[in-house]
């Protein structure tokens, strides 16, 4: 490991450590696929040893479907042996574990090749490689993310929405009030652990809000000019949520459609671009022809996310339950559309000033990998800059729409697309794209093949 490295990670445990003081574990944490975080944990004695030469982890750990397995065909997997590769820590990823009951920290850390490239595979190093395009055209990429879930009973066998209570009575209140400050009272010690938890990891929780279902939260992530660290925020407030909702008898379900006819759950990211001179970039070069005058700039970098929307929506809607969200009547973009201030469809251009101006993804469920949600983003915007795609007619605010199923509402039918794909592998690489796809074919087999209670339900019976 460079010694540059180990002594900036070597400074940064001790700060760590004298404000928290002194961890006598470690969590090393990596997302896999599906962003699930895995790893090890390690005891005291080794963290100058990990520091200073790293260590050597399962490279197939960033391969596994969402059942923790490996797939047949795919490198880094029982074909091949499951080799170890290099793995380093992240450095500025370290932190305390405020709900453990010893001290202990948390670190992300990332994987290598042999001859010391980053490893394929790894979430993090597809969004770097997806970045590169628009870095070469100096611009960064302002990002947050916001992420929707549902609490739900510890104490009940079958999932069931921790419901409201009617303030001073005590009675269970059924149905939804979005936005209803009261909901945020009834969970009040839920988020004051999850805000401190945050504080404690630099993870910039912002507001919180109850949603369009009842027993449903969403928490907002602040802007910042690094998506990758944005996507790490991402993951490490859903880790933060679960370990709050567990103290509190809550489970916190980030599925994207946990209750079939309550509002499915999004993984929501707005984004802008900055030029070298911080200027906005979309703020840039209005276009008087359009209504209102977006820059074309603007417009061409939402024409690049509608065209590729469909072929992405693998990885936005990256599993069997994901697709049980994409109906039109629950918020969730079903076609590729863009309005202005409109939540009906899939890119929105929220309310701002020129030098706040950003566009706003809401296609991707909670339940998929924040990293490989903005790779697909940064990709779709650098195409349509680069193609000067026409993003269509523009929704205006207040306009009623009917939306029409016009991207792929079957898992088999988005992996289909997403294989086919002639634009995605030039931002996230051959290799990812192909094992991706292997991934959730062999995934969405196992499912589909699995008889479930609804078969005799439906059909027992009947035939």
């Amino acid at each position: 490991m460079a010694k540059s490295i180990a002594t900036t990670l070597r400074a940064e445990l001790r700060s760590r450590q004298r404000k928290h003081g002194p961890f006598q574990a470690m969590e090393l944490l990596i997302p896999d696929l599906n962003a699930i975080l895995k790893g090890k944990r390690i005891r005291q004695d080794d963290f100058e040893k990990v520091i200073k030469d790293g260590f050597w982890f399962c490279a197939g750990t960033t391969l596994l479907t969402a059942l923790g397995e490996t797939v047949s065909g795919i490198p880094y997997g029982e074909d091949d042996g499951d080799p170890d590769v290099f793995a380093q820590i992240v450095p500025g990823s370290i932190a305390p574990v405020p709900w453990a009951e010893r001290a202990m920290g948390q670190a992300l850390f990332r994987l290598f090749e042999d001859d010391g490239v980053p490893l394929f595979s790894d979430s993090r190093h597809v969004l770097e490689r997806a970045m590169q395009p628009l870095g070469k055209m100096g611009l960064k990429m302002v990002m947050a993310t916001e992420l929707e879930f549902y609490l739900l009973d510890a104490k009940t066998e079958r999932p069931t929405v921790a419901l409201p209570h009617v303030p001073g009575v005590g009675r269970l209140q059924p149905g939804a009030q979005v936005y209803h400050p009261d909901d945020l009272w009834e969970i009040e010690h839920f988020l004051n652990d999850v805000y401190d938890y945050c504080d404690a990891q630099n993870i910039p929780a912002d507001s919180a809000i109850a949603e369009y279902s009842q027993g449903q939260f969403e928490i907002n992530l602040k802007h910042i000019d690094d998506p990758v660290l944005a996507c790490d925020h991402a993951v490490l407030l859903k880790r933060a949520v679960k370990a709050a909702a567990r103290k509190h008898g809550f489970v916190a379900c980030f599925m994207a459609k946990p209750f079939e006819e309550d509002a499915g759950s999004g993984l929501h990211i707005h984004m802008s671009l900055v030029d070298r001179n911080g200027q906005n970039y979309f703020s840039q070069g209005r276009d008087t022809l359009a209504s209102p005058p977006f820059s074309a700039r603007l417009r061409y970098a939402v024409g690049g996310l509608l065209k590729t929307m469909a072929e992405t929506t693998a990885i936005c809607a990256p599993n069997a339950n994901s697709y049980r969200r994409l109906r039109p009547d629950m918020f969730a973009p079903v076609e590729p559309n863009w309005g202005v201030n409109h939540r009906v469809v899939a890119i929105r251009i929220p309310q701002s000033d020129a030098a706040n101006l950003r566009f706003e993804h809401r296609t991707a469920g909670a339940d998929a990998n924040p990293y490989l949600v903005a790779a697909s983003v940064v990709a779709g915007v650098h195409y349509g800059l680069k193609n000067k795609c026409d993003p269509g007619t523009l929704i205006e605010q207040g306009a009623h729409i009917v939306p029409k199923l016009k991207i792929p509402n079957r898992w088999d039918a988005a992996i289909d697309k997403f294989a086919r794909s002639k634009i995605l592998p030039q931002y996230l690489g051959k290799d990812f794209c192909k094992y991706f796809a292997m991934n959730r074919r062999e995934e969405s087999r196992q499912f589909h093949n699995t008889v479930a209670q609804l078969d005799f339900d439906w059909y027992l019976r009947s035939v």
